[in-house]
């Protein structure tokens, strides 16, 4: 039997993780890791391809086959250090990038049978390295002189961060809020992200040379004109889409019916998940409705469950097949009881005399021919109207840019949704020395894209400081 053949027969590890009946009402995270011997028998199917499809995958291309031989060899320490040649927060990307449409995506073996568990491995090298220390940081270039200001401290601020405090350059992070971190720890629920994980991450970049600036709004306490009158040579804008987005439905404006922006951001960085420890205010409703189907509508879903929920329904337009979350959140969500309300879309929804939220009207829905993002377009059923009780409901359809920074920039560019126009190969905006990637360039999209504009926002700058404009 070739090579190929016999690993493709070695099954694919299967993670631990929580019971889900457990599960669902703590917020311990969920999968519980490999132990040394899974990671090993794991990354022992690597067939080490030539030509590595896999890293063609990767946004930020980690030397995949690289950093998994070295697992396989035992070496878990130099599996670490050759992560950290390319991505600044390992910990993070193994646990929430969709590998599945990316690097595992891409692997040989997931052609005929299951694809190498590239993010299981990531996350077990970041893992080990962070609890029982080895893998060496990378090796700083000699100081250049130059100074750059980082607006944001989400993923893509971050990756910037540790690409040029690596080359050189002085950097320092301007974060609005009291945690660095971004949607990383506003965003993403502790079950999923663990707040420690992130902060380890953060703390590696400090490490290197990197300093954090918290509770700057940049836009409000500082402008980024006055930032470069303080000496910054260059400036990277980072700061997500955290305008939270509605729906624009009557009844939208009764007590019990929130932004997945602002419930998220009160359960993880606010750590209402922490109660009776933290007595942050939130909403705690006993039949909960969650409108969308991403990811951060799982997170909303599964954040309600865990905060005692009796009933929590994702209600959506279109049907399972189109839904954008991962399939592993899917499946996860499920597994603890919340129930898929498909091919449904509200209407409006409906309050008692003192202005709280007791139900919404819903209109099911048939797909017509695929729009403009290739799914099937939902259409109306006529005369389908029903009721959902409910005394809870999360919007989760999306979030736009926050215009406290672009409206105070003048010179910085933007499309009719506000977001910043900036070289989808370099990063620049159409101010000179200002540069921009994530959300608040793409809409919103996945960490590990975010870090990959970084990355690539990353080199241009530096080209710009030692070469120029």
């Amino acid at each position: 039997m070739a090579v190929k053949e016999k690993k493709q027969a070695v099954p694919r590890v299967k993670m631990p993780e929580q019971a889900p009946e457990v599960r669902r009402r703590n917020f311990k995270e969920v999968p519980l890791g490999l132990t040394d011997e899974m990671a090993m028998t794991e990354a022992s199917r690597c067939l080490q391809c030539k030509k590595p499809a896999c890293v063609e995958g990767c946004p930020v291309s980690v030397d995949i086959p690289g950093f998994v031989h070295l697992i396989a060899e035992g070496d878990f320490a130099g599996a670490a250090e050759r992560l950290w040649q390319k991505n600044a927060l390992p910990a993070v990307c193994g646990r929430v990038c969709p590998q599945e449409a990316q690097c595992e995506g891409n692997c040989i073996l997931g052609k005929k049978g299951s694809s190498v568990a590239i993010g299981y491995l990531e996350r077990f090298a970041a893992d080990r390295a962070r609890e029982q220390g080895g893998g060496a940081l990378p090796e700083v270039a000699a100081k250049t002189g130059k100074r750059v200001a980082v607006i944001g401290s989400g993923p893509s601020g971050l990756t910037v961060a540790g690409d040029l405090v690596v080359k050189g350059h002085d950097v320092n992070i301007f974060e609005a809020f009291h945690k660095p971190g971004g949607v990383l720890v506003y965003g993403i629920p502790e079950f999923r992200l663990p707040k420690e994980i992130v902060a380890s991450e953060v703390k590696t970049l400090e490490k290197l040379g990197a300093k954090i600036e918290l509770n700057s709004v940049v836009g409000t306490t500082i402008t980024i004109e006055e930032l470069f009158e303080e000496g910054f040579d260059a400036v990277y804008v980072g700061v997500g889409a955290g305008l939270p987005r509605f729906m624009d439905l009557p009844g939208e404006n009764l007590i019990g019916v929130f932004s997945a922006n602002e419930y998220l951001t009160r359960a993880n960085l606010m750590k209402a998940y922490l109660f009776p420890e933290y007595d942050t205010p939130i909403a705690r409703g006993k039949n909960v409705v969650v409108l969308g189907a991403g990811n951060v509508a799982m997170d909303s879903a599964r954040t309600a469950m865990r905060l005692g929920a009796e009933s929590v329904k994702i209600v959506y337009r279109r049907s399972r097949e189109e839904m954008p979350a991962r399939a592993e959140e899917l499946h996860h969500a499920e597994e603890e009881g919340i129930e898929f309300v498909l091919l449904t879309n509200p209407t409006q929804f409906f309050g008692n005399d003192e202005g709280r939220l007791v139900g919404m009207e819903c209109l099911k829905m048939s797909l017509g021919e695929p729009d403009a993002s290739g799914r099937r377009r939902p259409l109306p059923i006529e005369g389908s109207e029903y009721r959902i009780d409910c005394d809870l409901v999360v919007v989760s359809v999306g979030a736009k840019a926050n215009p406290l920074l672009t409206n105070s920039t003048p010179g910085l560019g933007l499309n009719r949704w506000g977001n910043i126009v900036a070289d989808p190969v370099t990063g620049k905006t159409t101010k000179k020395g200002v540069w921009a990637g994530g959300d608040i360039v793409t809409g919103m999209a996945t960490v590990i894209l975010a870090m990959g504009a970084g990355r690539e926002a990353a080199d241009s700058i530096h080209d710009y400081l030692t070469r120029g404009w």
